[in-house]
């Protein structure tokens, strides 16, 4: 008990000394969209719960649940009609029966962005062959390892996470960061808690403005950026669960409530203040003999206002579901990417791979 009072004590001194820090509100939002068909479906909600090889993203300590010596995972997403990728593939790999290492990696970019900058030449003429393009993206690699640390029903894992950001030839930025993820197991109740950005995340910006591309920006108004560091500030991810099993084993349920706690200031969410907002979920999921899931969640509950101008609540539905055939398994989602009133519904697959050594 002396050390999860430690390990929790200065996680929470981690997240609450920085809290005043000068940071963006949503910097590195691209890392909190999520990965795998089965957790969109669910909202998000299985922190506690996640035991395969997306815990790397998720949680790390639940990298320890997998079940086969090696596991690989792939997703592929678009957004805002197709103007947005959004890429994730993720391996695991069981180093002995206390450890298991895993690798993610993410890219979430918009390609073919035109570069008008140069549209008007030295004599002030359009010319179009001047158009070019580029890319603006950003990348993240995560190191996980989780371990038993000899606990009964406690398990560790944390992330050392690398971020890429790229725009075009124009400006580039480099960050590092670590996660610090547990699970506790008691009789069919699951926790789990995660501390991202333990100790914030900074990524440093360097810009490289041509002379002619600096020149358009004075022409037309616009700053020149200068060289500086981004501070990604912690976000507090707490998950509790409780699975079922009935009618002898054959129909499983797991049900999950999660929350999201954010200390960069007043967000719109169902608790929401300064510095700290507070942003709930939940997820549900049935099985059938461990071949088929129905899945469904709640998320993303904000206020707003109606037509009329009247306050309302809105939340965000999630369905999904998934097959299991031995070593493969095939999830899907349809999660609305933004207001409930919009209906901007995605169709989200992922596949997973489950390896195991011949004995």
């Amino acid at each position: 008990m002396r050390k999860i009072k430690l390990l929790l004590s200065v996680a929470f001194l981690c997240a609450f000394t920085i809290v005043n820090a000068q940071a963006p509100k949503y910097s590195d939002e691209f890392l909190q969209i999520g990965v795998s068909a089965r957790a969109l479906s669910m909202g998000n909600s299985v922190v506690s719960s996640v035991d395969d090889v997306t815990a790397g993203y998720w949680n790390p300590a639940g990298l320890l649940n997998i079940k086969s010596n090696m596991e690989f995972s792939l997703m592929h997403a678009e957004y805002f009609a197709g103007i947005a990728k959004y890429d994730y593939g993720a391996l695991s790999y069981r180093i002995d029966s206390n450890s298991v290492f895993g690798f993610t990696a993410i890219r979430f970019g918009v390609d073919d962005i035109p570069n008008t900058t140069q549209l008007i030449d030295a004599s002030g003429n359009v010319d179009y062959n001047n158009i070019t393009s580029f890319s603006a993206a950003d990348y993240a690699f995560l190191l996980s390892y989780a371990r038993d640390i000899g606990i009964p029903g406690l398990q560790m894992g944390a992330n050392v996470k690398i971020v890429r950001r790229v725009v075009g030839d124009f400006a580039g930025a480099w960050g590092f960061g670590f996660d610090i993820g547990s699970q506790y197991k008691y009789k069919q109740w699951l926790f789990g808690a995660v501390l991202r950005d333990a100790t914030s995340t900074f990524n440093a910006w360097t810009y490289t403005l041509d002379q002619a591309t600096q020149q358009v920006f004075q022409e037309t108004g616009n700053t020149i950026p200068e060289d500086g560091v981004e501070v990604t500030l912690p976000r507090l991810l707490l998950g509790a669960g409780r699975k079922f099993t009935m009618f002898k084993d054959k129909v499983s349920l797991l049900a999950e409530l999660g929350t999201d706690i954010t200390f960069d200031g007043k967000r719109n969410t169902l608790i929401s203040s300064n510095p700290v907002s507070v942003d709930p979920h939940f997820g549900l999921e049935i099985g059938y003999k461990g071949f088929i899931f129905l899945r469904g969640g709640i998320s993303n509950i904000q206020n707003s206002t109606d037509v009329t101008g009247a306050a309302i609540t809105t939340v965000q539905p999630d369905f999904g579901v998934g097959i299991k055939i031995k070593s493969f398994s095939l999830d899907y989602a349809l999660t609305n990417i933004g207001n409930t009133s919009v209906a901007l519904y995605s169709n989200i697959f992922s596949i997973k791979f489950d390896i195991n050594k011949k004995t």
